[in-house]
């Protein structure tokens, strides 16, 4: 643990240096291919830094928050779009840049006055999370065990309370930061009535936030919207490919990209398919729900968590978790026994 936050600070510090030099870089540059060659030393040397940890967890997320959003956010900076601007105060176009957030605009903000401190009931409903995935952590055990309809929806559980504290623990530090209301990052997947619906509007939403504008909309316009849905989910494939490759450093093997073109494609259909049958020969909603959660768990048991299975790092991704949490719960009984003595 003690290396591994001493490489934190050093990644930590070597991002905030990056981040500056592209902020005066830019700043100074017009959109285009100018800005691109000023940035490309910065998109070279990110994907470097999740190396610095051997934690799959912190090799993994700070892949995913800067190989692939903050990447992504440089290039739209690259073409002259936002989130990013050269004008952003330094601290907020840091942190917008390499963490997983999204700032609200201006009439959203003026709505809803910012705030540093968190939301009513944003530590109740995180700590209940928390405690939910500690269970799930715990009960890994008896895994092997489960009927084997039960075992996807066990594993994707795990995924998305794992992902939605890692994402909430991002966005606490950056409220704390910039004192500024943030978009969400989730809006209970579980309760998704179709792949557009899940993927588009629900689930882990700094993902398609970086996906519209950077692949979705250039091809809508010279390809048509279908071909703009085929391609931000095979890019999506592809990053996750990448992502696959921080956990397991090895190769992939190509079922991550079958899993999102798979599902990309049914969008596509689905869409297809809603436009002609209207609204009044929709199914019931949770009818919807209930399908749309079964095909995304099943096709995800058979092509997503496939490769970390088969080369047996959930049993070391489980392991890093229970020390985690056994690391969280000394922290807490040495603060209780700090606060008696004092």
């Amino acid at each position: 643990m003690a290396s591994e936050l001493a490489a934190l600070a050093v990644v930590s510090a070597a991002v905030a240096g990056a981040l500056s030099y592209a902020r005066l870089a830019t700043s100074r540059l017009p959109p285009g291919i100018p800005r691109l060659a000023a940035l490309l030393p910065v998109l070279l040397f990110l994907p470097i830094l999740p190396f610095a940890f051997s934690s799959i967890h912190l090799r993994t997320v700070s892949a995913f928050f800067l190989v692939w959003l903050c990447a992504f956010k440089l290039l739209l900076l690259a073409a002259g779009h936002g989130p990013l601007h050269p004008a952003l105060p330094l601290v907020r176009f840091v942190a917008c840049a390499a963490l997983p957030i999204k700032v609200r605009d201006d009439r959203q903000q003026r709505q809803q006055p910012p705030s540093r401190s968190l939301p009513s009931g944003f530590l109740l409903s995180y700590t209940a999370k928390a405690a939910l995935f500690a269970a799930l952590v715990s009960a890994r055990c008896y895994r092997s065990r489960m009927p084997a309809c039960a075992v996807p929806a066990f594993d994707g559980a795990h995924v998305y309370l794992m992902l939605e504290l890692f994402l909430a623990s991002a966005a606490a530090l950056a409220r704390a930061l910039l004192g500024a209301e943030l978009e969400p990052q989730f809006d209970r997947p579980y309760l998704a009535s179709s792949l557009r619906d899940f993927w588009g509007r629900r689930w882990n939403l700094m993902v398609p936030g970086v996906l519209r504008p950077c692949v979705y909309r250039p091809v809508r316009a010279r390809l048509g919207p279908a071909a703009g849905v085929l391609a931000a989910f095979l890019v999506s494939g592809a990053m996750h490919e990448v992502m696959f490759y921080y956990i397991t450093l090895e190769v992939g093997t190509g079922e991550v990209t079958a899993f999102f073109a798979l599902h990309g494609a049914c969008a596509v259909a689905e869409r297809w398919c809603a436009a002609r049958l209207g609204p009044r020969r929709r199914l019931p909603r949770p009818v919807a729900t209930a399908l749309t959660l079964a095909f995304v768990v099943g096709t995800g048991s058979c092509l997503f968590f496939a490769p970390v299975i088969r080369s047996g790092l959930d049993k070391a991704i489980v392991a890093e978790c229970e020390g985690m949490l056994a690391f969280l719960e000394r922290a807490a009984r040495n603060l209780a026994a700090a606060a008696q003595l004092t």
